[in-house]
């Protein structure tokens, strides 16, 4: 028997996706900052800021409304099974989010600064290749991409004026403050 599935049948299929992805995405998005130190550390707070710099915060507030949101994007993608660019929509969604998950350790945790930048590049490029062609796919998992791409832009212009201000970012290196009794 063959048989389309009905609408209630649909949105429960979406729903059943999403309450997988958009955790799973956002909670490994979490750790892949928290484990590569990433937000105030002794290193990051003695680079030069740039002046619109926004308070460390608010990177901690964005980031999981950015993975929730293309996480719902991708799961209106995967739930376009008759689109014959699902497959390659999917497959370039994976890879910039490993390329995205990989940026914290290489800018925090390796201090590579400069390396950092051209990383971003990689990860906007991609960011907006998979944007493209997921509205080839659904129309509005493109538009849940744009506000990840606006803050990867924006921040793809802190990294560059962090890395212009802090030539010697890479070997810098914070003192530690030792006293004798």
């Amino acid at each position: 028997m063959v048989g389309i599935a009905t609408k209630g049948q649909l949105r429960m299929s979406f729903l059943r996706w999403a309450l997988v992805l958009v955790p799973l995405i956002v909670l490994v998005g979490s750790l892949a900052g928290a484990v590569s130190g990433s937000g105030e550390t002794s290193w990051y707070a003695a680079l030069e800021k740039p002046s619109f710099q926004p308070p460390s915060y608010l990177f901690g507030i964005v980031w999981p409304i950015l993975y929730a949101l293309i996480a719902f994007a991708l799961v209106a993608v995967i739930q376009a099974r008759g689109s014959r660019w699902r497959g390659a929509a999917i497959g370039l969604f994976v890879a910039q989010l490993v390329v995205n998950l990989l940026w914290s350790p290489i800018f925090f945790g390796m201090h590579q600064v400069s390396f950092a930048f051209w990383w971003i590049l990689l990860m906007l490029a991609l960011a907006i290749g998979t944007t493209v062609i997921f509205g080839r796919v659904r129309r509005v998992a493109a538009w849940l991409m744009l506000p990840y791409l606006a803050w990867i832009s924006f921040a793809a212009l802190l990294n560059f004026e962090i890395d212009r201000l802090n030539p010697d970012a890479e070997t810098l290196v914070v003192g530690t403050t030792s006293t004798q009794i």
